[in-house]
């Protein structure tokens, strides 16, 4: 990341302004439940209910793009599933070991769901977990 990304991503505290992205938004969304506090904030406060839609939408955009960027992928091999991922096709996406993402899951850096004794990730925890590594 360089310094001027860095840089865009702070607060700029002598306008009051902070700018988020489409990542950090889904993180936002999901974790702290911003949906209910839009909800609350509809007919009680228009400019908190604004800006916590603006995050909404930026989180929508960014889970609707695969890499979460704007620029487009490279298409991919269709595979089984759309949604669910084997360590071995994360491994291959991020370009490590198939050991290096169970190492990562057993220490809760990369989120799965286990189905049948075999680990599955979603393409978006796989994303999450590729920016997380990349910062």
């Amino acid at each position: 990341m360089s310094d001027y990304q860095r840089r865009s991503w702070r607060i700029k505290k002598s306008e009051g302004i902070s700018i988020v992205t489409g990542r950090v938004a889904a993180i936002m969304h999901e974790r702290l439940d911003l949906a209910e506090l839009r909800r609350a904030a509809l007919g009680s406060d228009p400019e908190l209910h604004d800006q916590l839609l603006s995050l909404h939408e930026a989180a929508l955009e960014w889970r609707a793009s695969a890499t979460g960027s704007a620029i487009a992928p490279e298409p991919e091999v269709p595979r089984e599933s759309k949604q669910w991922m084997s360590t071995g096709q994360v491994a291959s996406q991020l370009g490590i070991t198939d050991r290096a993402v169970r190492l990562a899951i057993a220490r809760s850096a990369l989120k799965a769901t286990e189905v049948g004794g075999r680990y599955r990730i979603t393409r978006e925890d796989m994303e999450h977990y590729r920016a997380a590594r990349a910062a």
